[in-house]
């Protein structure tokens, strides 16, 4: 009897562990586009979440409380590394740039540590806009073993949609003034890669400072892109791994979903803005980078780099990378 009742508390408890692990999800966060802890767009990215519901999914990435969560699955076509599903707090996204980065450095990381040191390694994410082809790799230097670094291959070519976007209104809702937009040849435009924006340029990096986005402006002014809106200037060149006086932007975003948000660090905005360097600068064929430096007024400094393809006067593909940083691995109790 003692010999029967010990074996069924071992089967109890054996069946209580296989139970309790069933019920947890594990999770990471990250920093994204950036080298250094606590700045660059927070991801948290929850690993092995087939057989969540979309409403849990949605449940968590609101507990979350971050731009955006991702929720790693199997892949439809086994050929392809996993699925990515992306919500923000209050929905799902077809897709997103930092959590693309993200995930694609945190799975590679896990999956193959060793592979990424010293070369790239090549993963394809299915997302909502499609497969999205990414490479993965890990700094060199000792100092920076913990850095890992990302690149993805824009799922949809940059386009621009016809729009009446309203000078003044626009000025009045970042609390400017009309003759403060625009720069050069950069004008006001509505351009997408997956997410719809208003790209907005202005004369200098000095007025990014001074932005007072007024809410009750906003919708109306942004209303065309769902209140999404990117507002850059130029800055001086920079240098940047292999090249020399790249061209650099300083810019701020922000969205409403319903209460507005200033973003750190915006991929699918930086994965358009190849569409606005193409309009409105002057490239010869071959590679080119473009750096985008964002978040620096929320304390949040980020480093996005787009990369350009061009041949016959034509962009013929581009990319976006960017560092990201584990911060934190835990387990939710589901």
């Amino acid at each position: 009897m003692v010999y029967a009742w010990a074996s069924f508390h071992a089967l109890w408890r054996n069946l209580r562990q296989s139970w309790m692990q069933a019920m947890m999800l594990r999770f990471y966060t990250l920093d994204v586009f950036t080298k250094h802890r606590f700045a660059g767009n927070p991801l948290a990215v929850a690993l092995e979440a087939d057989g969540l519901s979309d409403a849990s999914m949605q449940a968590i990435a609101r507990e979350f409380n971050l731009s955006e969560t991702v929720f790693v699955v199997e892949p439809r076509d086994s050929v392809n590394t996993a699925k990515l599903r992306i919500f923000t707090p209050d929905r799902e996204l077809a897709f997103a740039g930092h959590p693309t980065i993200g995930a694609a450095a945190l799975i590679a990381h896990l999956r193959a540590p060793d592979m990424i040191k010293g070369r790239e390694l090549a993963l394809v994410m299915e997302e909502g806009v499609g497969p999205v082809a990414c490479a993965v790799w890990q700094d060199k230097a000792p100092n920076k073993a913990d850095v890992l670094r990302a690149r993805f291959e824009l799922p949809q070519e940059p386009v621009q949609y016809e729009a009446a976007l309203d000078l003044g209104k626009i000025a009045a809702a970042l609390g400017l003034e009309a003759a403060d937009i625009g720069f050069a040849t950069h004008v006001p435009g509505l351009w997408s890669a997956g997410n719809p924006v208003v790209f907005v340029p202005v004369r200098h990096a000095g007025l990014l400072a001074g932005l007072e986005p007024a809410r009750g402006l906003w919708d109306e002014a942004f209303g065309v892109a769902k209140g999404l809106a990117f507002v850059y200037a130029p800055d001086a060149p920079a240098d940047v791994p292999g090249y020399s006086d790249v061209q650099s932007y300083k810019a701020r975003m922000w969205f409403t979903s319903p209460e507005m948000r200033e973003d750190p660090a915006t991929g699918s905005a930086a994965a358009a803005f190849a569409g606005v360097m193409m309009r409105f600068e002057s490239w010869q064929d071959g590679t080119h980078l473009v750096r985008i430096l964002q978040g620096e007024h929320m304390g949040r400094a980020s480093e996005i780099i787009v990369g350009l393809e061009i041949e016959g006067g034509a962009l013929t593909g581009a990319s976006i990378s960017g560092a990201a940083v584990i911060i934190s691995s835990g387990e939710i109790r589901l």
